[in-house]
């Protein structure tokens, strides 16, 4: 006959269990506000180095801050130029998550990467492993088909309906913010977009034969 186990044991147990519930909650906690306090700052998304002197990201970081603007991302950079310095455009307001869903996902991103960076097993990312969210966009571009807070005035592409929120196409699927494009055409690489385009409209499938 198997012998029981002993209740006051697990009494015992219980206690420390608890305890360290507190710990793991008060620990994540202050994760989340000393990350989301760090992340503010533009450098500390360069703080770390896979080689001496090389920081993290250093090509996309200068086109960031690239002048005149030939991306996306620096175009929206160069649009805060002059502004208070609580204004400035910063990585993480595209890339820190709007909702508490979009938030814990980057949080939970931002955590795997720090592991292997401290395990030595990390390396330069050549793409996003999770791209942007449309909310990500829409919490500047609510609105396309008006003229927009900062002074912008959308395309007449967006002017349609069916192009502005019944499109079926992700915001990033078209507008690649560290692709290199023009100031002209909205920092679109019309070969890119045309590809998209040929999801719906066949005149812009390439010609097989």
């Amino acid at each position: 006959m198997r012998a029981m186990g002993d209740p006051g044991r697990a009494r015992r147990r219980l206690p420390l269990l608890g305890a360290g519930a507190v710990v793991a909650a008060v620990t994540g906690a202050l994760g989340w506000a000393t990350t989301d306090q760090l992340e503010r700052d533009n450098d500390f998304c360069n703080a770390c180095h896979l080689e001496p002197g090389v920081p993290l990201h250093l090509e996309i970081r200068r086109d960031f801050d690239a002048w005149p603007p030939t991306s996306l991302a620096a175009g929206h950079a160069a649009a805060f130029l002059g502004r208070d310095a609580a204004e400035e455009f910063r990585c993480i307001d595209c890339h820190g998550g709007v909702s508490a869903l979009g938030r814990a996902r980057v949080k939970a991103l931002a955590a795997g990467d720090a592991f292997w960076y401290v395990v030595g097993q990390f390396e330069e990312p050549e793409g996003m492993d999770w791209r942007l969210w449309d909310e990500d966009c829409r919490q500047c571009h609510e609105n396309f088909d008006e003229t927009e807070p900062l002074g912008w005035r959308s395309p007449q592409f967006h002017q349609l309906a069916v192009h502005n929120v019944e499109l079926g196409v992700d915001c990033v699927e078209c507008h690649r913010a560290h692709a290199g494009g023009e100031a002209s055409k909205h920092f679109l690489g019309v070969a890119w977009v045309r590809t998209q385009c040929a999801r719906c409209h066949s005149e812009f499938e390439e010609d097989d034969g």
